[in-house]
This record gives structure tokens, sequence and C-alpha cells, in this order.
């Protein structure tokens, strides 16, 4: 992970967490006012009620979901063709972020010009409404995303210079940016223009982390998990091979964790090992201590049957009975669930990020089509496209905010 990709996901969740804006709040606060009014009625009126101890974590005992299978070939070969089949959409869907600005159409210029790209398969049916949307203020520009879909062959194709940008759900893969950095001598300009979703196959879902339902763990750092998962520890911490050195005691103290995780290279793999295992533009390595699977089907049941393990899934993938952990960047906090919620708010640190992708020489403007493409992308009205499309989790104005910044460089 380079410097700027780690100030960009530093900044955006902290401009993340002073946008207080209320999802859930108003069904929270009135089971906690159910739970208080029951409380009082069986408490003596006369002695107050004591505080609670800070951070005490609240659990959920939740259904796990039906098994998510693979596609088959025949529906990957569909979903090439003409995109993937768009999944039902969540019933809450996030407010939009009134802080995010409004897009003004330029009419100092006339913008004209034919733009094609090439984009992942689950991307066609918001990119269509941003094409759709960004026309009707530019009729003379033409933009569109040709067949076949997937984001490892855009990538290629940008590098090729047969496409003008590609649209992928996901980071770029380490060999595209090998690839396109020895072509040009720069890295590709990747503006995050959308969230992922919450919990759709395929969709770019959030990642957790997770245990054995008995494991009385109720948190973890960015460190712990490097200091568990690496070779490398770029984030300073020795390594951890017992549960003990997280702090849990009796039966727990000197069991060995055995650590799950998904083979190289895949996408949830390259997320996290981007996001936790490497710092300071350190690329992180795992340790020969993981226990690998190819792919992120069997993950969840790894922590329902081991009694010892760590893992990760996307939310898409929790078919069996784990308990998912509160994650935070430091000792210091704040530690956040993979709730829908603090998803849709960005507070949660895995979180996952649509990529617009192009090449930008450095310090060289872009070609002022694009350049407002992207600006009307990450403003109030496009962002709206993604909460009209009812799939992703849009932008809130931080995220924005740090995504405009990277036009400047």
């Amino acid at each position: 992970m380079n410097k700027s990709t780690t100030r960009f996901a530093r900044a955006q969740r902290r401009h993340a967490r002073r946008d207080s804006a209320p999802l859930l709040r108003a069904s929270v606060a009135a089971c906690l006012a159910l739970a208080a009014g029951a409380c009082a009625a069986s408490a003596d009126p006369a002695k107050p009620l004591a505080p609670l101890a800070p951070n005490q974590m609240l659990q959920m005992v939740y259904p796990a979901p039906a098994t998510t299978v693979p596609q088959t070939p025949e529906q990957t070969e569909a979903s090439r063709r003409t995109g993937r089949k768009a999944p039902t959409p969540e019933v809450l869907q996030p407010t939009l972020d009134s802080a995010l600005p409004s897009y003004r159409p330029r009419t100092d210029i006339k913008l004209s010009g034919t733009f094609k790209g090439g984009a992942s398969d689950v991307l066609p049916g918001v990119v269509g409404l941003w094409f759709k949307r960004f026309q009707k203020m530019y009729p003379n520009v033409k933009m569109s995303i040709i067949p076949p879909f997937a984001g490892s062959l855009g990538a290629k194709e940008l590098v090729k210079q047969n496409v003008d940008f590609v649209f992928v759900s996901r980071e770029l893969k380490p060999e595209d940016l090998v690839e396109f950095k020895a072509k040009f001598g720069y890295d590709p300009l990747s503006v995050p223009i959308s969230g992922g979703s919450y919990r759709h196959f395929g969709f770019l879902d959030a990642v957790g982390f997770f245990v054995h339902k008995d494991n009385p763990l109720e948190k973890i750092t960015f460190e712990q998990l490097d200091a568990i998962y690496s070779s490398t520890r770029h984030r300073g911490g020795a390594a951890i091979t017992t549960w003990g050195q997280l702090g849990l005691g009796g039966e727990w103290a000197d069991k060995p964790i055995h650590a799950y995780g998904i083979k190289p290279w895949n996408g949830f793999e390259e997320f996290v090992r981007q996001r936790v295992l490497s710092s300071d533009g350190k690329r992180g390595e795992w340790n020969d201590k993981v226990t690998f699977e190819k792919v992120v089907f069997p993950m969840a049941r790894h922590g329902a049957e081991d009694r010892y393990s760590i893992g990760y899934t996307g939310m898409a993938y929790l078919d069996a009975g784990v308990k998912l952990i509160p994650v935070g960047e430091t000792a210091a906090g704040p530690f956040d669930a993979p709730t829908y919620e603090s998803v849709a708010l960005a507070t949660y640190p895995l979180s996952r990020l649509i990529y617009f992708n192009l090449n930008k020489t450095p310090g060289k403007p872009l070609n002022p089509v694009l350049e407002e493409f992207i600006k009307y992308m990450l403003s109030k009205e496009g962002q709206q496209a993604v909460l009209d499309h009812a799939i992703y989790v849009p932008l809130r104005s931080g995220q924005a905010e740090g995504a405009r910044a990277l036009l400047a460089k």
C-alpha cells in the first residue's frame, strides 16, 4: 500500500466520524428506551442505577444466512457479456450525506468527445446511471463501457491504451500495477468513487474477522492482526501465537491461535493485506503458519468448527455460527463491528471501495471531460445515482473530499 492510499484511508475515516447522520438510530433508541424502562420498573427507585463500565460490548445472536454458492461457468460467461445480475437490495438504505458538494455543470467551456472504458461485471448498472445523467448535462460527450466485463481484463486494456478508463470493484492486482508502471513510469490514478455493498455476494461486500462463538475475545487491533498473520509485521508488534497474548486468561491463555486466510491472489486477500498487513508504504507478507483456502466460501465454517480459530470473510459468506470481532486501527480505538450502520457511515475500517482507474501523468492535468466526470461522480448528484441503484453504499463527504484531492497529484 502506498503512502497516499494510507493517508486517504485515514482521512476518510476521520471525516466519516464527524458525520453523525443517523441510519438506524431511531430503532436503536427505541430498543434502548424499552430496555431502560424495564430496568427502571424492577429497580429500587430510591437507588440510582450505577453507570456501566466503558467499552462494554453488546452481542446479538442472529441466524446465519444460507450458504452462498459460486457462479456456474454459464453464469460467469453471461456476467462477462452483459454484467452480473443485480441482487435484491437491502431493505434499509443509507441516507445521502448532506455535506457532499453539489455538482455545477461547466458553462465556460464546451465539453465533447467519445470515451470508452472497461468495468468489473458487477458495475454496469451503476456505471450506466452515471453515464446517462452526465450526458444529460453534456450532450456532446459519449461514454461507454465495453464487454467482456471483468476488472482484470479492463486493467490490462488500460495498460495497452485500448480504453480511457476502467471501473474496478476492488483494488488493482499487484501485477497490473507492475505492468502499468513498467510501461509508463508511474502508477495509474485510482480514485474511489463509491463504497462497496454491505453483504451482497460478488458485489464488494464488507470484510469481517471472526472467531469461534465460545471465544471471549471482544475486540482486536490492526497491529494484533498483523502480528498474527504476517511475517513482515510492519505495524511493529511481536509475533502473536497464543490467545493469552491477546489478553485471554483461564483455559484460553496457553491455547494456540489457528489463523485462516485466503490464498493469494484473491480480492479479499489483497484487501486485507493492504489494509492490515501493509503500513507506511511497505507491503506486508503472509506468514507460513496461516491455513489458506483457495476461495472465500468455506471460511466461516472453519470458525464454527475450530475452537481456536481466527479468520476473515466477506459478509455475504457468513453461513456458519461464528463470532464477528470489532476491529480498531489502534489500541486507542474506536472499535467498530461490521454492522450495516458502521459500513454505511464509513466508520468501519474494513469497508470496501469501488475505484475509477485511468492514466494520468503526475503533475499534468487530466482531459477536462474525464476530470469533470470524476467531479460529478464525487458530488451529491453522483452519489445520488449510487443510492438510486440501491446496491452499493454512497461515499460520505470526507471520503469524497479525499478522493477529489487525488486529482491534484
